[in-house]
Parts: C-alpha cells; sequence; structure tokens
C-alpha cells in the first residue's frame, strides 16, 4: 500500500513540477522546479528500500544487508535538499534582478501582446 502512495506522490509532485517549469510566468518556473526536486528527492529516498523500523547500519550482529537501513540514499537526499536550497535562492534573486532590469516577469522578458 505504502509503495501506491509513494508513486501517486512522486508522480504527482513530478508532473505539476514539469506543468510549471512550462508556464510563462518566472516565479511558477522557480515553482516548478522545487516541486521536481522534491519528487526526485522522494524518488532517491525510497530507492533505499521502503523499511519501517529497521537498525542502521552500525548495529552489531547483522550480517545480511537486506535487515539494515541504507544511509547513501538518506545521505544524497540530505545533499540534494541543501543544493535545492541553495538553487532557489539563486534563482529568486536573479528573478528579482531580471524584474527590475525589464520590468516585467515573463522568461523572455516580455508581455504578451505588447
Amino acid at each position: 500500500m505504502i509503495e501506491i502512495v509513494l508513486s501517486l506522490a512522486i508522480g504527482v509532485l513530478g508532473a505539476s513540477g514539469v506543468w510549471l517549469l512550462l508556464r510563462p510566468r518566472t516565479f511558477q518556473v522557480i515553482m516548478g522546479l522545487c516541486l521536481l526536486s522534491y519528487a526526485v528527492n522522494i524518488f532517491i529516498f525510497s530507492m533505499g528500500r521502503l523499511k519501517i523500523a529497521a537498525p542502521p547500519v552500525t548495529a552489531s550482529g547483522l550480517e545480511n544487508p537486506a535487515l539494515y537501513d541504507d544511509p547513501t540514499p538518506q545521505a544524497l537526499v540530505l545533499t540534494a535538499i541543501v543544493i535545492s536550497f541553495a538553487l532557489t535562492a539563486l534563482f529568486l534573486v536573479v528573478l528579482l534582478a531580471a524584474r527590475g532590469a525589464t520590468g516585467s516577469d515573463h522568461v523572455d522578458g516580455e508581455e504578451p501582446g505588447a
């Protein structure tokens, strides 16, 4: 059951992110990138096996790797969260600078029909 919910969450976040990436306004593009990065983070996190209350790798007496939790996807997702936060902050600064320079928040710098 949890696999279905996780797959639906990844699909909805990914589809919403791609839809927002194709919008003409820069803020919508930034939100689309955020949603897409959340979908990728959940996908990477789910690749480390879906286990509940599994012991960490450092527990003694675990010879079978299927019995413990894999820390690699967790470390990758934590790193990706920090990088996406910095990328979002950079994009917001570029958005404000472009809006001040062009007077528009469209990705091409022009209002439609103008």
